[in-house]
């Protein structure tokens, strides 16, 4: 589905064939199993083919952003080390490459990675994080989350919001191959989306909160024929109690399904809205064979109520790994492991989230490392220090916003300076909202700088 509201259509049949056709154009460049391919491209027909494409040869995909500025591209590209990357002004030599191609099956191949995510580490430098997981597709991995509570009629009709570069939105791969009919949108719009739902049918999506709170702040959206919808599923932070209420006012909170999981895939946990209204801030407990330890600093397993470090355990933990310096993230002995968010569970054994990880910054669902817009901001010329912290925002869950002291007091550069220069290094969400000029930022002998002091000075 394109931003003008126009779409393009393709049968299973389709997809097949077209990605025989681009699989072996890919061969012919040189792609083999176990290559990996950057896919610099917007959520589009030819993005899903070169995915599938990819697969049928065992090379691994790896989606990006397609509008990176040259800086930050220059870096992620160096750490995905890519046999291709495939960009826009790519596409047009490609197909036409791909439609002299025959269309017959190819030999199976099975790679041993599924595909790579592009994140940030914890210093601000590129991170991939591969799926370490064979390309064998079993039916159990298409099992549609509101199965858990209700029977789900397939083909599902879903919607697809999210950029196939992020964790829920490549999920709709796993659910393609299951037999369900995707809509996928180019870009989010909340008008568009309602008109979708109603136009096609749309039996189920996913969104992050932001999302869910434009959609539900529609004029009239109580008006909307939402009635096809079975269930929708939430995650990538925590829903607000305001958006989930009005979610449950709409649809019903046996529609509602909230899930709190990562990129590593270490597991995850789940939950229905009447479930939350019993349990009201939870993300849930447990799901599919995931188990949830809260640890204290001192490696003991803390009981309910009690504050500590998620660690999770599942079929799947560990399996994966990084491309990039990040190390791997923390595991117990017995192979619980965790992403360094910090919570509690209560004697039922639902899951709080009492805070995320220390630096990061969750913006709009997505994740925006403080190290990384303060690498990108301290070359410019007038900035003597800086430091990036997340505050508290209707609209975004969190802001970015930029704590600055000039180079020169008497020449401070302004916030739409700043603001202006970022926007040549960074992608648009990572891009600082809001600029604060301060004479000096404190730090300490060791040149550390307590954020969390920062943002509570703010807040007070």
């Amino acid at each position: 589905m394109l931003p003008d509201g126009t779409e393009e259509r393709s049968t299973w049949r389709d997809v097949d064939r077209r990605s025989e056709q681009i699989a072996r154009t890919l061969a012919a460049r040189g792609v083999g199993n176990g290559d990996r391919v950057a896919l610099e491209l917007v959520n589009s027909t030819e993005l899903v083919l070169l995915v599938f494409a990819a697969w049928k040869i065992g090379a691994v995909p790896v989606p990006a952003r397609w509008d990176l500025p040259a800086w930050e591209r220059d870096r992620l590209l160096d750490v995905v080390a890519g046999r291709l990357s495939v960009r826009p002004d790519d596409l047009a030599e490609l197909m036409a490459d791909a439609a002299a191609q025959p269309a017959g099956p190819l030999p199976d191949v099975i790679g041993m990675q599924t595909n790579g995510i592009c994140s940030s580490g914890s210093t601000g430098a590129p991170k991939v994080i591969i799926t370490d997981r064979p390309t064998v597709w079993v039916p159990s991995m298409s099992e549609p989350f509101g199965a858990n509570w209700m029977p789900i009629e397939r083909p599902q009709r879903m919607l697809g919001l999210a950029p196939l570069y992020h964790t829920n939105g490549f999920s709709c791969f796993t659910m393609m191959l299951g037999g369900d009919e995707i809509v996928l949108l180019q870009k989010f719009d909340a008008e568009l989306v309602v008109d979708l739902i109603e136009r096609h049918r749309i039996t189920t999506f996913t969104a992050t909160p932001t999302m869910l709170q434009r959609i539900v702040r529609l004029p009239g959206i109580d008006k909307r024929d939402l009635s096809s919808i079975r269930f929708i599923l939430q995650g990538a932070a925590v829903l607000p109690p305001t958006v989930a209420q009005a979610w449950f006012d709409l649809i019903g909170p046996e529609r509602v399904v909230m899930a709190y999981g990562m990129s590593e895939q270490l597991g995850l946990t789940c939950l229905r809205g009447d479930e939350w209204l019993a349990h009201p801030g939870s993300v849930g407990r447990g799901f599919r064979d995931t188990e949830v330890r809260i640890i204290g600093p001192d490696g003991a397993a803390l009981g309910p109520g009690e504050i500590g470090e998620i660690y999770l355990r599942a079929p799947h933990t560990g399996s994966y790994s990084y491309l990039g310096e990040a190390p791997l993230l923390p595991r117990t002995e017995d192979g619980f492991a965790s992403a360094g968010d910090l919570g509690h569970v209560d004697e039922d054994g639902y899951l709080y989230i009492a805070d995320r990880r220390v630096d990061l910054i969750l913006s709009g669902g997505a994740n925006v490392y403080p190290a990384e817009v303060e690498s990108a901001l301290a070359d410019h010329p007038a900035i003597a220090d800086v430091v990036v912290i997340g505050l508290p925002d209707p609209e975004w869950g969190q802001r970015v916003h930029a704590v600055i002291a000039p180079m020169n007091a008497e020449a401070p550069p302004t916030a739409e300076d700043v603001i202006g220069y970022a926007k040549q290094r960074l992608a648009a969400y990572k891009v600082p909202k809001t600029v604060e000029l301060v004479a000096e930022i404190p730090r300490t002998a060791a040149t550390k700088v307590s954020r969390s002091a920062l943002v509570a000075d703010r807040l007070s």
